[in-house]
């Protein structure tokens, strides 16, 4: 978790301190559905490094955004999951979702200009 004295003083800025990171946000979208495991994870995100991956998990857990929960069992099963907290951030990402919907329809809606 941040210490009080990392905190920044503006709240977006600590919002954004917290997930602001593209692969963040694409791990948070992911977890909204359903636990998933860690091969899970990083098939379904193009381009991700297993460090980045990693890094991004062990930062998310330690500051309570997400839950990693290990399964006795042989081999050995860890699952990702968003905690209460993790899950608070549902609206946000549901906004940013609409907003890119609607800035894709308007991309998509425009015609191209054509030179005479």
């Amino acid at each position: 978790m941040i210490k009080k004295e990392e905190l920044p003083i503006c709240p977006v800025a600590t919002t954004v301190q917290l997930i602001g990171s593209k692969w963040k946000l694409l791990i948070i979208r992911n977890l909204l559905d359903r636990p998933w495991r860690f091969k899970e994870l990083q098939k379904s995100l193009t381009g991700i490094s297993q460090k980045v991956l990693t890094d991004s998990l062990r930062s998310m857990e330690a500051d309570g955004i997400i839950q990693r929960t290990v399964y006795p069992e042989v081999p050995p099963r860890v699952e990702y999951a968003l905690s209460p907290l993790g899950e608070t951030l549902r609206p946000i990402l549901d906004s940013m979702g609409q907003f890119g919907a609607y800035y894709q329809n308007l991309v998509n809606s425009q015609t191209p200009e054509h030179d005479e």
